[in-house]
């Protein structure tokens, strides 16, 4: 129940991921407008809860922007990374999106989620360039909240006209999932965003990280938070941070977004190594040198 719950609110904030056309930047968009998305299997009595949850009424609807999640937004991001079983046949999550100035970074509030946690749903969004916004994640009934980013990510689109890339879409889905069944694993949802958490700000400030260096830091933060890993949960941990190097994120603005979250690390003063880039360059000068070589060898 756990996993469908998780699937379903982790597909309500993707599909605010979609790409749609451009119609404003940021600056133009519309504070303190709320924009929603809605689960379109939601029944009558699971809409009207919804509602009350976001505080929003019948009427009031009538003048916000709505956006719609259905069960194949749901199956479109969420295939790859877990089974149709678990994602279910029936799109429910709903989410609401309120812009803010600039710095004021990403704010979640959740209610009816059992399974994500505020910092899984920060750090995710602020991995696919969400900025500045209040975002409310209800489900009509306990949910374990993955299919959410869907709805957040749509709607997040709607307000600003600005297009996700599906690069960010599909990284950050990844990235809430690994989070999500991380926490289920090490039996501790708080531990899992801190150590997923922990590494992408030593990749993301390395650009062009070292794969063996990688492996390394995530040995590091898993024993400075004393996480027990399994070699599967590490090597999708390396897998999604080489995603995360290709986004080419800004170190400032993911741990302005991920204020909450990254305050926390910043307090426990996780002893931690920098990512080596320098491998990367060497192994290309290496590539080069052998390169010239051979010429050499072959015309002398």
């Amino acid at each position: 129940m756990k996993k469908r719950g998780l699937a379903v609110l982790l597909a309500g904030i993707m599909t605010v991921m979609t790409p749609m056309a451009v119609m404003a930047d940021r600056e133009d968009a519309k504070l303190e407008t709320p924009y929603i998305s809605l689960g379109s299997d939601l029944k009558q009595d699971e809409r009207a809860k919804v509602l009350e949850l976001l505080g929003v009424t019948e009427d009031e609807l009538k003048n916000y922007t709505v956006a719609e999640v259905t069960n194949k937004d749901e199956h479109k991001y969420l295939d790859g990374y877990l089974d149709a079983s678990v994602i279910g046949s029936r799109a429910l999550s709903s989410v609401l999106v309120v812009g803010k100035e600039s710095g004021y970074g990403i704010k979640v509030k959740t209610q009816n989620i059992s399974y994500c946690t505020v910092g899984m749903y920060q750090n995710a969004l602020a991995t696919a360039g969400i900025q500045d916004a209040d975002i409310n994640v209800a489900g009509p009934f306990k949910i374990s909240g993955t299919a959410a980013l869907v709805g957040a990510i749509k709607s997040y689109e709607n307000m600003t006209g600005e297009t996700v890339s599906a690069e960010s879409v599909d990284t950050a889905t990844n990235e809430l999932v690994v989070t999500s069944q991380l926490g289920e694993d090490i039996g501790d949802s708080e531990k899992a965003e801190q150590l997923i958490g922990a590494v992408k700000e030593k990749v993301v400030e390395a650009e062009n990280a070292d794969p063996k260096e990688v492996e390394k830091i995530v040995t590091q933060a898993a024993e400075e938070l004393e996480v027990n890993l399994s070699e599967a949960d590490r090597q999708k941990i390396v897998d999604l941070m080489s995603k995360i190097d290709g986004l080419n994120l800004n170190i400032d603005d993911l741990k302005s977004q991920a204020k909450d979250l990254y305050d926390k690390l910043s307090k426990l003063d996780l002893n931690l190594s920098d990512a080596d880039k320098e491998k990367v360059g060497n192994f290309f000068q290496r590539l080069w040198d052998g390169i010239v070589n051979f010429f050499d060898n072959f015309f002398n």
